[in-house]
């Protein structure tokens, strides 16, 4: 900052140059506190302090991934809720069936009638195993000899980065929950269509049929071995209800602490990179009364340069 003296020479003006050099710095400053107020961040670039721009924004990614993971296990928690769902579904009809078979134990029963209800309630078990299918998946209805086919349903559970990532899963073995398997091999059919050995009887409870039992001490034999087929399937499919409620249990927990995880991580992330907002609105205001102070300052300094040249008039 110059001014102008009378014989043709400048000098400079060291209270205007001071003048302006606080208002630059105010000015700065308050670009830099307006930018805090209108994006809510002390730190929205890795310029304004590399350490936490970059802690922030590797949390960040982390949480995206554990909002995916959020997103698999409420579709994991779908799949197995429905599964069990068919299973609690199932134990009921086949309790019905061997309710039926009871009666059917009494002398001088219409046991070809009782069949026609049991057959019925043998099409609604096909039905229900059928109809349990979420998203593509059937846990209780499968084909254990299809290519590719896996026994082993795994729910993306967990994420952690780092140098190395890692993803936990949520593993449930369908071989112990499947109700029918469309393979030929028998041993490896569902509780509902293999076959049993009890006694004489050797049959499923999908296919057993008690319309040509008669009441001699043999055929009332094999209708009290398939009670007790009939009862076993029901023992194993409560144990395997059981063991899915055990999974949408573990599901439901592991849901509730990645939820309360990632609001962990935000607030973490909040702590490094957000700003004050309280402190930064009162900031700008004393900034705004500097910046106002600053250019009558200068303004001051200026006109002084011209007091000066008034004299030489």
């Amino acid at each position: 900052m110059v001014a102008f003296i009378g014989d043709g020479t400048f000098m400079t003006n060291a209270s205007a140059m001071t003048a302006l050099q606080t208002l630059n710095m105010t000015n700065k400053a308050l670009e830099t506190t307006q930018a805090r107020i209108s994006t809510g961040y002390s730190v929205s670039s890795a310029s304004d302090n590399a350490a936490y721009w970059s802690i922030a924004t590797t949390m960040r990614s982390d949480n995206k991934s554990l909002s995916a993971v959020q997103d698999a296990l409420g579709l994991g928690a779908a799949k197995a809720d429905i599964a069990q769902t068919a299973l609690e579904s199932s134990i009921d009809v086949v309790s019905e069936i061997k309710a039926k078979l009871v009666a059917a134990r009494e002398p001088g029963v219409d046991r070809g009638k009782i069949q026609g209800e049991i057959g019925e309630l043998q099409n609604q078990l096909v039905s229900i195993a059928s109809a349990a299918s979420f998203s593509g998946e059937n846990w209780v209805s499968v084909d254990s000899s299809a290519a590719g086919f896996n026994a082993t349903k795994s729910i993306v559970a967990s994420f952690t980065g780092g140098a190395t990532v890692a993803i936990g899963t949520i593993d449930i073995d369908v071989t112990d929950t499947k109700l029918f398997d469309a393979t030929g091999v028998a041993a490896d059919k569902g509780i509902i269509d293999k076959q049993r050995t009890v006694g004489s009887f050797t049959g499923s409870i999908a296919t057993l049929d008690i319309s040509t039992l008669t009441n001699s001490t043999a055929d009332l034999t094999e209708l009290e071995e398939m009670i007790t087929a009939v009862n076993t399937g029901v023992t194993e499919m409560t144990d395997a209800a059981s063991a899915l409620g055990s999974v949408n249990k573990r599901i439901d927990m592991q849901k509730d602490f990645v939820t309360n995880l990632m609001d962990a991580i935000d607030r973490g992330v909040g702590q490094l990179v957000d700003a004050d907002m309280t402190k930064e609105s009162s900031r700008l205001k004393a900034l705004q009364t500097q910046q106002q102070l600053g250019i009558q300052s200068l303004s001051i300094a200026n006109s002084s340069s011209q007091n000066v040249l008034s004299l030489f008039r």
